[in-house]
């Protein structure tokens, strides 16, 4: 028996959510679900958008299963998911980006794994806003030391990585590799420009790389030449590597690759806790419609089972949701071609396929 939080989130967040946990229900692995609010429904109910309960129970339990959440206008928070990814210390989003049959795409064959750093970059909100006095001091101690001219009307992000950061998570990216049959790591950077940041997270990359020589290939690429490969040739690439905003970016185009957001699962992945969800948002006018796609939460789960060491009941699910996609008799609208919408099914009616390919 395992105890997962479950955090149904905004919007569509609960129908996903609710289809995910009915299907990993469907499989037999026996899951006590401890379900807390987060996000605008927790605001409402509890005055807090991350209640201290919800931290308690992901803290104690390892493990939790979250739908999108919407982070309110104005709530002081940048956003919650990044919250909860530094309050938890989830250091690596993993996404992975695989065509399944039916879903249409450009592409026949994608099946990689985007490795992204979560704590640091830019996304770690350094920020030093136009016209303040702080701002005007970093301004001047960057020219002090003759390190370049700002102009003074300019806001300021510092983008900071650290050894132990680069480290890490290249590190993670490799045990990943080995323990799921992946043959290759590609660190992605801008070390040719930003020599000081994205140099040392190379420099990181390739000294962890010799440990794992023989076992793991390992290359490295430049961003922007990654980003023109994955359209014109993704199946060069096998698990990727890459700081938290070319991650978040990259991750983003790959969701491109298979079918779009609404097909892409995705993990946080901390030291012992581990927190699994779609990649799309909450989409509010769809809530309550029972129309969206559930396969990007159904697919988290699979991941989640997964890292519980559930891989046969992880097989026989994403198996299920192949077939059901295979057949195309119970899909949600956005898997059909125009000419067929007609014929879509609603979010739990896809569920319940699913399951019935379990039982």
């Amino acid at each position: 028996m395992y105890r997962v939080t479950l955090i149904p989130g905004d919007g569509i967040g609960p129908e996903v959510v609710e289809a995910a946990k009915r299907c990993v229900d469907a499989t037999g692995v026996e899951i006590e679900w401890q379900e807390f609010l987060a996000g605008q429904r927790a605001l409402e109910e509890y005055g807090k958008l991350v209640p201290d309960e919800l931290l308690d129970s992901i803290r104690e339990n390892k493990v939790a299963l979250k739908g999108p959440i919407t982070t309110p206008v104005g709530s002081g928070f940048r956003s919650i998911n990044v919250f909860l990814r530094k309050e938890l210390d989830l250091f690596a989003c993993v996404r992975p980006a695989k065509i399944y049959p039916g879903v249409n795409t450009r592409y026949d064959v994608v099946d990689l794994v985007v490795v992204r750093e979560n704590t640091e970059d830019l996304y770690a909100g350094i920020e030093f806003q136009e016209g303040k006095e702080e701002t005007e001091a970093l301004i001047d101690l960057v020219e002090r030391y003759n390190r370049g001219i700002v102009r003074p009307d300019a806001g300021v992000s510092l983008k900071a990585i650290s050894r132990f950061g680069s480290e890490r998570i290249v590190r993670f990216a490799f045990e990943y590799a080995l323990q799921n049959g992946r043959k290759k790591v590609t660190a992605v950077h801008k070390a040719n420009i930003l020599k000081f940041s994205d140099g040392l997270f190379l420099d990181v990359a390739r000294q962890v790389a010799k440990d794992y020589e023989g076992k793991i290939e390992f290359e490295d690429i430049i961003v922007d030449n990654l980003c023109m490969q994955l359209v014109q040739r993704p199946e060069k690439f096998d698990v990727l590597v890459l700081p938290n905003l070319y991650g978040d970016i990259v991750s983003d185009l790959c969701a491109g690759l298979i079918g779009g957001l609404g097909v892409a699962p995705g993990a946080n992945i901390g030291r012992d806790i581990a927190l699994f969800e779609p990649v799309h948002g909450s989409a509010p006018k769809y809530a309550g419609l029972n129309r969206v796609n559930p396969m990007a939460t159904i697919l988290s789960a699979v991941m989640m089972l997964d890292y519980l060491g559930e891989h046969t009941a992880a097989r026989r699910l994403e198996g299920a949701v192949e077939e059901v996609l295979r057949e195309r008799k119970s899909v949600t609208y956005d898997l059909l071609p125009p000419s067929e919408q007609d014929k879509a099914v609603g979010t739990m009616e896809m569920a319940e396929a699913i399951c019935q390919k379990l039982r």
